[in-house]
């Protein structure tokens, strides 16, 4: 066949010259550079799930649940018992990870014509997923903290009046936590400009300091939280994402939706692990204190820090991040290098892959100090 490339085919014009998610999967001995949960599913989950997808599977001939009344009722169940703000089944909707979810937002509230704003550095599948349903992508500022610097934001949020807002917290790949009082005053910036929709990613929330802001639905139709199984559940593999809005939310995402997106083996999946709630949640706080210890040992070597309210650790600074990338991985250790000028991004894994990874990180301060 002819040598043809993505840019000789007539794709749209905002796609041209872009690359395509993802990070690279090497073959080393110690992998943190995806914020996986390292555990693996415990025996009697793996259990439970066989019995579920056994049930399922006798009726694969039919279409699933299209309403995923179950999984949606005990994900509200889940919300409610972990926050203390009370969700409903009404209030929630799940899609295949957290990016149809974004996908299926800006499907229903973005589009030609309109504009999403998100303040970067931050997840970058929120600016992708915006040009692939052609959403105009406006980056918004942070401090240099990497704190999103409010009144600047405010100003952008005015002067832009965007469609759609999104707010991360914790952020990916900073780590950093936003303030609900910050996310309140976005919020009314944002429906002073022309009535929007606030978009709050926690993906990363239960390995938060603080509190989900899920109470800020509260007579607030038009925010929106949207959450991960892949992080906390360590359910990476399922590919299930959900969220928590106004019901009015809810009906309308499904406008877009695709008949049955969420197979009878994914929902099956997904509820055998809500009921292993508690002994999941010990793993992420075993990750929390891994990625607590992960900070203090990198002050100590003489790294610096950015303050991680997630399952992963943001440091530096590098005069050349990808030499620096390069030489970790030369030590048997792949972490991220995000393209944020002179820092790099490492997951929290097990206490012996964080070991190796101080181990490399300590020889080549060492090196560099020599």
């Amino acid at each position: 066949m002819s040598d043809v490339r993505i840019d000789d085919l007539p794709v749209r014009d905002e796609l041209r010259g872009k690359s395509p998610y993802g990070a690279p999967q090497l073959d080393v001995p110690v992998r943190l550079n995806t914020n996986e949960n390292p555990y693996p599913l415990p025996d009697a989950l793996v259990e439970r799930i066989t019995e579920r997808v056994r049930e399922a599977a006798r009726d694969l001939n039919r279409y699933p649940d299209r309403d995923a009344v179950e999984l949606r009722t005990q994900l509200a169940k889940y919300l409610t018992d972990t926050s203390g703000y009370e969700v409903g089944l009404a209030n929630v909707w799940a899609a295949n990870g957290s990016n149809e979810v974004i996908q299926q937002l800006l499907q229903t509230f973005g589009g030609p014509g309109r504009t999403a704003i998100g303040f970067e550095p931050s997840y970058s599948m929120h600016g992708l997923i915006s040009r692939g349903t052609g959403t105009g992508w406006i980056s918004g500022p942070r401090n240099e903290d990497f704190t999103i610097d409010l009144a600047a934001a405010e100003k952008a949020i005015a002067e832009n009046r965007p469609d759609v807002v999104f707010i991360t917290t914790p952020n990916n790949p900073t780590g950093t936590a936003v303030p609900p009082e910050t996310v309140l005053a976005l919020y009314e910036a944002a429906q002073a400009a022309k009535p929007s929709m606030v978009v709050v990613d926690e993906a990363y929330i239960e390995f938060s300091h603080g509190d989900s802001l899920l109470p800020l639905l509260e007579g607030r139709p038009n925010l929106v939280v949207s959450r991960t199984m892949s992080k906390a559940f360590g359910a990476a593999g399922l590919r299930l994402g959900y969220l928590a809005a106004h019901p009015a939310v809810v009906d309308a995402v499904q406008l877009v939706r695709l008949p049955y997106h969420l197979s009878a083996v994914t929902q099956a999946t997904a509820l055998a692990a809500l009921e292993h709630t508690d002994t999941l949640l010990k793993y992420v706080e075993q990750l929390k204190a891994e990625r607590d210890r992960l900070v203090g040992e990198l002050l100590a070597i003489g790294y610096e820090v950015t303050a991680s309210d997630a399952n992963f650790v943001q440091f530096g600074r590098f005069d050349d991040a990808h030499v620096t990338w390069q030489k970790i991985l030369d030590r048997g250790v792949l972490v991220r290098d995000n393209g944020v000028p002179g820092w790099l991004r490492v997951t929290a894994g097990t206490p012996e892959e964080n070991d190796a990874f101080l181990d490399a990180v300590r020889e080549l301060k060492k090196e560099q100090s020599a």
